[in-house]
């Protein structure tokens, strides 16, 4: 009997953790896409239906400005997402190419750029992005390159462990042996067996991300009033919370889907990996 091939899911340490935060993610993900396509109300849209509870016309009901609450939390998971993925993409590549060269060369070059990211990675995440939209301006794209650089020092320090690790082994040398540059073994030769490590983490960055994407928007750091964010809307909904629970609950529920799917797949991989915590 021909065997049954195992897909890459399967492979990974715990498949069912994987695919359970996966499934939550790609609710998350269909809530965003049909916000695309569709939305009962403009998110920026005022009525003076305030405060109106759960009802058929607004399944959320309203914020104090009359607007609804569904259509803003299917408006902000799409910024908190795209800021999230937006942050990852700087962070984790910013990240290992710098650990790439510094864990292959050492020297002199490792030293130096090490105890710069030492001193980065001595600040929170959250605290360090403070000082870098404070420096470049409020807005979402600002937010999302704050982030991304606070979390390169993460992301340069399990590389380059990796790279010290692995430039040592014989497939490296015999790589080196057979006449292949530098670039080649550091991007064609190792690049690819560092790549198990770095998927758990860039689940954690994820997780990560989310969560200080809100906490900034919640301070009002981000994107910026009338167009939605989660972490805006809890603030902005604190003080109706008795009035209007939904206008908490809805994208607190959105960000704690987020980050317990992101957590997850990363529970899915981590076991086999090494991790930032």
């Amino acid at each position: 009997m021909e065997r049954k091939r195992r897909s890459f899911i399967d492979t990974l340490p715990n498949p069912g953790l994987f695919r359970l935060g996966a499934a939550i993610m790609l609710a998350v993900v269909l809530l965003i896409l049909v916000g695309l396509v569709w939305m009962p109300y403009e998110p920026t849209a005022m009525s003076p239906d305030r405060l109106q509870g759960i009802s058929a016309a607004h399944l959320l009901g309203t914020d104090k400005m009359g607007r609804d609450i569904l259509s803003r939390v299917m408006y902000g998971s799409r910024i908190t997402l795209v800021v999230a993925l937006g942050t990852m993409a700087i962070g984790a590549g910013l990240g290992v190419l710098i650990g790439a060269v510094t864990g292959y060369y050492g020297g002199v070059l490792d030293e130096v750029v090490m105890r710069i990211m030492d001193g980065l990675f001595a600040f929170p995440n959250v605290l360090l992005a403070l000082v870098f939209v404070s420096i470049l301006g409020s807005s979402t794209l600002n937010v999302m390159w704050a982030l991304g650089i606070a979390f390169i020092p993460s992301f340069t320090r399990v590389v380059r462990s990796e790279y010290i690790r692995c430039k040592h082994l014989d497939y490296v040398k015999n790589a080196r042996l057979q006449g292949a540059g530098d670039a080649r073994v550091i991007f064609v030769h190792i690049l690819p067996n560092v790549v198990g490590v770095l998927l758990s983490n860039l689940m954690i960055g994820f997780n990560n991300a989310v969560l200080a994407e809100a906490g900034l928007s919640f301070l009002g750091i981000g994107s910026q009033p009338p167009f939605a964010s989660l972490g805006q809307m809890i603030s902005e909904a604190q003080e109706i919370f008795f009035s209007v629970p939904t206008a908490v609950l809805g994208p607190g529920l959105v960000i704690v889907l987020m980050v317990l799917g992101f957590s997850l797949m990363g529970e899915g991989i981590r076991p086999a990996t090494r991790s930032l915590e």
